[in-house]
């Protein structure tokens, strides 16, 4: 049965190595939560080994540089991979089958903070899809705005109309930022995927993006725990790349759930999943507010 702890620390002597989630659960997208920082230098010098893995649609170096303006310093973890990462590595190599005959005409769907995902790789990028050979979803844009999803049905049913493939680099639904409801590139994709149009998911919950983390822990995954604060993602996601899953309340699920562990119990069960424990948040001790 999930445990219901108060505190990681319990679970710390277990594993040897960490996959941890960054949104959600080290930080909410402007501040690191209370005890998150402390909790990652506590596994550090007990001698595991953490790796962040996130399902941002930018790339390692952005996300480090944006951890360590918050404090969240290269040397509280082992590594970092993204969702963005591996999408620009497979547009990058395109040995990939899916692939194979995409085009390089592409129309990118979200904000410029992401371009760093493409430039530099032979596309040519276009802004009408009846120019496009393909989508490459990253989320939403300042100009439609990051609240609803409704400004980008009439895009989307443009590119439905010719069936152009999508590339999701991020597959949350949605996310909080500093107590703000957001949506993400998953919402999009899954709204055009509903439109009986192909979509490439890459990040968590597909197993794919864990091989890397993975090679980075070099660990059996009986002595890996993922640390995350969505079912969908990081829990359904633990559980598809065959490895324990302790599931941080105080995330995205916060308001549905609280701290009700029997909620959480029949949350996970009803989504056929079974993380070995709950925590409130990512800290070492209960109270801790370093």
């Amino acid at each position: 049965m999930m445990l219901g702890l108060e505190s990681f620390a319990p679970l710390a002597t277990r594993y040897d190595g960490f996959i941890v989630d960054l949104w959600g659960v080290v930080h909410d997208g402007i501040r690191p939560y209370p005890g998150a920082r402390d909790c990652l230098a506590r596994l550090r010098d007990q001698g595991g080994r953490v790796v962040l893995l996130s399902n941002a649609p930018r790339r390692v170096d952005v996300v480090r540089d944006q951890l360590a303006r918050m404090g969240v310093t290269p040397d509280l973890y082992h590594g970092i991979m993204t969702s963005g990462e591996y999408t620009r590595s497979l547009m990058a190599a395109w040995t990939d089958p899916w692939f194979a005959g995409l085009g390089r005409r592409m129309l990118h769907l979200g904000a410029p903070k992401d371009h760093n995902l493409f430039e530099g790789l032979d596309l040519v990028q276009v802004d009408d899809p009846e120019d496009a050979d393909f989508i490459l979803n990253t989320g939403p844009d300042q100009d439609r705005g990051e609240g609803a999803h409704e400004p980008y049905l009439p895009l989307l049913a443009r590119c439905a109309a010719r069936k152009l493939k999508m590339i999701c680099a991020n597959p949350d639904m949605e996310v909080m930022r500093g107590g703000q409801r957001l949506i993400c590139a998953g919402l999009l994709a899954s709204l055009y995927a509903q439109q009986d149009c192909p979509v490439r998911w890459i990040g968590k919950p597909y197993p794919e993006v864990y091989g890397p983390v993975m090679d980075m822990l070099d660990m059996p995954r009986a002595r890996v725990l993922a640390v995350g604060d969505a079912l969908a993602t990081d829990m359904r996601g633990a559980r598809q790349a065959g490895i324990d899953g302790c599931w941080v309340l105080g995330g995205i699920h916060q308001e549905m759930i609280g701290n009700d562990l029997a909620l959480a119990r029949a949350e996970a069960a009803a989504a056929g999943l079974s993380p070995v424990a709950t925590v409130p948040s990512f800290r070492w001790e209960a109270g801790n507010g370093a």
